[in-house]
């Protein structure tokens, strides 16, 4: 290619300054009709056109090809139906027509569907843009997307390049959608919790009903009969404290197009209102106050307190009006209102005969039904008076042997208090052949375990803590009453406030602290799945994903008790797990994740931008298109065609330059038209 230019002999400034003079000079001699001035203007037209120095430059091209994007879309909508191997078939006929068109670079990309935070949906334009990022504009040929037309990040500007869709699926399909509102994230255990729904049939007739099954940490609840198309309130019971996992499924539709969004899960906190724990003191002692602080520090507690500071037996002269001590209220606390009390906590308590048989009697039906209680023994559990000796004896995991050891030992974890929530991981604790690195207790009754687990021993193997659970309820002994020491710091204490609130809360069944549990989480599209048991092994967990593919996942031990395992997942909705004895829900993405709003095959999305940059947007199932290069501004689609633009692009391999006028070949021109120009002023 040659082309002209200039390689001025003086500066540019200088070279204006007399093209600007030479211009007035000839404007002047016109306005005063003076003879040859249009000779003279040629003259100075001459000169300065040699003092720009002239140069012919020669350059050799190298043709540049066109760079095209191919983006294919493998988001979880794609999967419905024959999406996905119409879209394959598409592909291949892409790739087939591109590899025919010389010049030309193919750059393929592809986009899934993402699970963290509001990334949910398929970002199509997100990976076009970085497939041509590094590509100049003039370059740019077009843009061709695969896709069911369910794109969410599409851009507010049209692309400067031809951009054509060629859309998977069905035209007019049908579906059937729930979607959650809104849903309360916490609620009083024991109350209701709102959770607002709505039942969506798209693309078809309005009104009609619907049936939503309601289920709560796996355990069906009934049915609720919906209006289609309106907002509905569901009021679902929270049971326990932690997270209810709240699962919603909605019946098939008349026409359903897929299953995948026909399901919810909502997670609500239950949050106890208020603990009434009811502690009955035997005598004062040194470790009262452990307790009642214990209990004082939390806020969330309603601590009734009572300690038996004038036994029966007790006798002076003392008028009954002029004593300050109230009555023992035994007929309210064990009868009228002990179903109220959430845990019934014995602390160093013995018969004294204030209390009657029956009321025993009920706090053992008490605890059969589900309530809490807990047994602080000291040396009176082994005496004539410990209420051992009472109906307590059919609920109460171990029995003393009326002999009390003495002397310094350091409590320590049992195997299975390893394992087990309530002792797992406590601070200080034995490991293996490592001691315990807490203080020394000096007191423990002697007791033989006749059922429930030993969490703790002390001397020669003793019982120390022991738990079982007693028909819907929950027991706790702890053989000793020299817990006080650890919260006193002597030798260095010990962990007492963790070990108590832990088995406070196992007792009043937290979920948290549950021997047998199965529970999963999505973060960063992983699966993590946790299993805690107290059995030597556990089976493989089966995971159902939302589009009804299984996957067994393998467990490993990570810890006493514990059992860990991990996937990768990549699709939005609920994903079910199972071990054949415990099940559990989890969700990948926000209650409402865009990917699975609206899984209809659609051309308006697109159709819009697709227009704006002269594309097009196509149905496979009308047939897939030819491909054409076009020039720039050049219509870019046909009945049966899409177009790419040529855009030309090129690089400079070598250049070379020489003066258009050789010096001689100037000096002629310059003095031809000077004498010209003399020639025509002296007429």
């Amino acid at each position: 290619m040659t082309r002209l230019a200039f390689a001025p002999h003086i500066p540019l400034w200088l070279l204006a300054g007399l093209a600007a003079a030479a211009a007035l000079i000839v404007l002047y001699g016109i306005i005063a009709r003076a003879r040859g001035s249009w000779a003279r203007g040629l003259a100075f037209a001459a000169l300065l056109f040699v003092l720009a120095g002239p140069v012919l430059v020669r350059e050799q091209h190298a043709p540049l090809p066109d760079v095209v994007a191919l983006v294919m879309d493998r988001s979880q909508s794609m999967t419905v139906g024959d999406r996905q191997a119409q879209a394959d078939r598409a592909l291949a006929a892409m790739r087939r027509e591109l590899a025919a068109q010389p010049g030309l670079v193919v750059r393929e990309a592809s986009v899934a569907t993402t699970t963290n935070g509001e990334s949910n949906g398929t970002e199509a334009f997100a990976a076009l843009n970085a497939a041509l990022a590094d590509v100049p504009p003039s370059r740019i040929a077009g843009a061709i997307l695969i896709t069911d037309g369910e794109v969410h990040d599409r851009p507010a500007a049209a692309l400067t390049a031809p951009f054509h869709a060629l859309i998977a699926g069905r035209k007019d399909e049908r579906d059937r959608k729930l979607t959650v509102v809104s849903a309360a994230r916490f609620a009083i255990t024991g109350h209701d919790a709102p959770v607002t729904v709505r039942v969506d049939d798209f693309g078809g007739d309005a009104g009609g009903t619907a049936d939503v099954t309601v289920s709560v940490d796996g355990k069906p609840l009934g049915t609720r009969t919906l209006s289609v198309g309106k907002d509905s309130t569901i009021r679902v019971p929270v049971s326990h404290e932690g997270e209810n996992i709240v699962e919603l499924a909605a019946a098939p539709g008349p026409s359903e197009l897929t299953l995948q969004n026909n399901r919810a899960v909502v997670t609500v906190s239950g949050v106890r209102d208020r603990l009434r724990v009811l502690l009955i003191s035997g005598e004062p002692h040194a470790g009262e106050r452990v307790w009642r602080n214990l209990l004082k520090s939390d806020p969330s507690v309603d601590l009734v307190h009572f300690t038996i500071l004038r036994p029966p037996q007790k006798q002076d002269a003392t008028p009954i009006n002029e004593l300050s001590l109230i009555s023992f209220p035994y007929q309210q606390l064990f009868s009228d209102k002990l179903p109220g009390f959430d845990l019934v906590i014995f602390d160093r308590f013995f018969q004294q005969g204030i209390l009657p048989m029956i009321y025993f009697e009920n706090i053992a039906n008490y605890v059969a039904n589900g309530g809490a209680l807990l047994v602080s023994g000291g040396p009176e559990f082994a005496g004539e008076e410990s209420i051992y000796r009472t109906p307590l004896a059919g609920v109460l995991p171990a029995q003393p042997t009326g002999m009390v050891t003495t002397g310094p030992f350091k409590p320590m974890v049992t195997a299975l208090g390893e394992a087990h929530p309530v002792t797992r991981g406590l601070a200080g604790a034995n490991s293996g052949n490592t001691p315990p690195g807490w203080g020394r207790w000096f007191r423990l009754i002697d007791a033989h375990a006749t059922g429930g687990q030993t969490l703790m021993s002390g001397p020669a193997g003793k019982p120390l803590l022991v738990l079982d659970q007693i028909g819907k309820g929950r027991v706790a002994e702890l053989l000793s009453d020299q817990i006080w020491l650890w919260a006193r710091g002597f030798e260095g204490g010990g962990p007492q406030a963790e070990l108590l609130r832990r088995l406070a809360h196992w007792l009043m069944k937290e979920p948290e602290l549950e021997t047998e549990s199965l529970s999963a989480a999505i973060a960063d599209g992983e699966l993590a799945v946790t299993r805690h048991t107290l059995a030597a092994g556990t089976p493989p967990v089966t995971v159902t994903t939302p589009s009804g593919r299984t996957l067994t996942l393998p467990l490993t031990k990570t810890a006493p008790g514990t059992w860990r395992g991990s996937a990768k997942v990549s699709e939005l909705g609920l994903y079910r797990l199972t071990d054949g004895k415990l099940s559990t829900v989890t969700a990948a993405g926000p209650l409402n994740p865009r990917e699975v709003a609206d899984m209809r095959a659609t051309d308006a999305i697109l159709k819009p931008i697709a227009e704006a940059s002269g594309g097009s947007v196509r149905w496979i199932s009308d047939g897939i298109p030819h491909i054409r290069r076009v020039g720039p501004g050049d219509t870019a689609s046909g009945a049966d065609w899409i177009g790419l633009r040529r855009n030309g692009a090129y690089r400079v391999t070598s250049m070379s330059q020489s003066p258009l006028l050789p010096a001689w070949a100037a000096l002629l021109l310059v003095l031809g038209t000077l004498l010209l120009a003399w020639k025509m002023e002296g007429r």
